[in-house]
């Protein structure tokens, strides 16, 4: 029993690595026993990276708020967590605007998508949402900044672990081609368990700015279903960004309504 015991949660850690270790910059082990299948087995533990990068972040930006514009800190906060996940999520969020933009039928969004050169919706779209992202980050209450950008990255990723749970990957190749398996239920409550944690961070009139992510998770699942039939890496990266802003934006609803002001003074 104990043997067993050990052999599981060696082989949960083996996943966890496997999923630190697609999905951002930090130095883990070689497998030599690595197959592609295991990938998918890893997708439950995506929001736990979240909570990694969104914990960097935070911590730069709690760092360097002692000494730095708010502003500044914010920005630099921003540049820790795209430099540790090597702009994964933000290349995907300017893929899929190019193919969803610029293409008309899905083979053409497809093949948009595959190009590794970044066109104008791509181009538009990041920029207009790394702005965003600043600004309301900027506007947040600041005690609940370092809480806010853990919480964010965690719940986003488990928006995206729920794209993978509802829908089909629809490539032969690509950087997803690995989770093309559907996720299990008891992944997926692996996943919402890592992915809603953060939560308990905010204070409970907060928990309002969930509500915005919803509406864009659908808007969004129900966008990629219509025009290529399911999801790709590059869509997953688009509504992880995506939501993760919308969370943002959420918090800023939620301070108006309950404080009285969404603006740091």
């Amino acid at each position: 029993m104990l043997q067993d015991l050990n052999l599981s949660l060696k082989r949960q850690w083996y996943y966890f690595l496997l999923a630190l270790g697609f999905f951002t910059r930090i130095p883990v082990p070689r497998f030599v026993d690595f197959k592609e299948a295991d990938l998918n087995h890893s997708a439950k533990y995506f929001p736990l990276v979240g909570i990694i990068v969104g914990v960097v972040g935070a911590l730069v930006f709690w760092l360097c708020d002692f000494l730095l514009p708010l502003e500044v800190s914010v920005l630099l906060s921003m540049a820790s967590t795209i430099f540790l996940t090597g702009a994964f999520h933000e290349d995907g969020l300017a893929d899929a605007a190019d193919g969803l933009g610029g293409g008309w039928g899905k083979e053409q969004v497809l093949t948009i998508m595959a190009d590794s050169r970044i066109g104008s919706y791509g181009a538009v779209t990041l920029m207009l949402a790394l702005l965003m992202k600043y600004e309301v980050l900027s506007y947040q209450l600041v005690t609940l900044i370092p809480a806010s950008i853990v919480a964010g990255h965690a719940l986003s990723r488990l928006c995206a672990v729920l794209v993978m749970y509802t829908q089909n990957y629809v490539k032969f190749e690509g950087k997803s081609k690995p989770l093309a398996t559907q996720l299990s239920m008891n992944g997926l409550m692996v996943a919402a368990f890592f992915g809603l944690l953060p939560l308990v961070f905010l204070p409970m009139k907060f928990l309002l700015a969930i509500v915005p992510m919803v509406f864009i998770w659908l808007w969004f699942s129900v966008k990629i279903k219509q025009r290529i039939g399911g999801y790709t890496g590059d869509c997953l990266g688009a509504m992880q960004q995506l939501t993760e802003l919308a969370f943002y934006i959420g918090l800023l609803v939620s301070a108006a309504l309950f404080t009285g002001s969404a603006i740091n003074i």
